[in-house]
C-alpha cells in the first residue's frame, strides 16, 4: 500500500462506521471523524466519500506521507489519523533516533530532516514504538485501557 487510494480503504476498515461511546476522547465519530474536531459536521450523516475528502485534505496532504519511504506510508499515515499529525511525526522521529545515529529533533514538525531520516527505519520499528506510545497513553489513562487490544492490532496490522 503506497497510494492514498490504497491506504485509506485499511484507515477505513480499522476506524468502522458510526459509534458514540462515552469514553472514546472523540465523542461521537463515524468513518473515524470525530465531533470533537469536526464540530459543525453532521456526523451521523457523514458519507464514506465526504470522509475520504477530509481524509486527503486535512490529513494525507498536511502529513507529508507521499515524501515517505513506501514501507512506511500506510502505518504514519494511519497514526496520523489515529493519534493527530504532531504526535504520530513526534512517534516517527522517536524511532529514527532510536538508530543512535545523527539524532533529529523530535518536535513533531514534518520536514526535510525527518523525511530524510526516514529511511534510516524499517516499517516494524516504526510500529513497535507506536505501540510503545499507546502503551505509555495507557499507564497514565488507565480508563483508555479498553481500546488497548484494538490499538495494538491495528499497530501491526497496518
Amino acid at each position: 500500500m503506497t497510494t492514498f487510494e490504497q491506504i485509506i480503504d485499511g484507515v477505513l476498515e480499522h476506524e468502522g462506521g458510526y459509534v458514540n461511546d462515552p469514553y472514546d476522547k472523540g465523542g461521537e465519530t463515524k468513518f473515524g471523524i470525530a465531533k470533537r474536531w469536526y464540530p459543525d459536521v453532521d456526523i451521523k450523516n457523514l458519507t464514506k466519500s465526504d470522509a475520504i475528502n477530509i481524509y486527503y485534505n486535512e490529513y494525507w496532504k498536511p502529513s507529508k506521507a507521499d515524501f515517505l519511504p513506501n514501507d512506511l506510508k500506510a502505518t504514519y499515515f494511519d497514526m496520523c489519523v489515529n493519534m493527530g499529525q504532531r504526535q504520530a511525526v513526534k512517534i516517527l522521529q522517536q524511532a529514527i533516533n532510536s538508530r543512535k545515529m545523527n539524532k533529529i529533533e523530535e518536535d513533531g514538525v514534518i520536514g526535510s530532516i525527518t523525511i530524510d531520516s526516514s529511511g534510516r527505519i524499517s516499517k516494524k520499528r516504526l510500529q513497535a514504538y507506536r505501540c510503545l506510545f499507546y502503551g505509555r497513553l495507557v499507564s497514565e489513562e488507565p480508563d483508555q485501557q479498553r481500546f488497548y487490544y484494538g490499538w495494538f492490532k491495528r499497530a501491526t496490522t497496518i
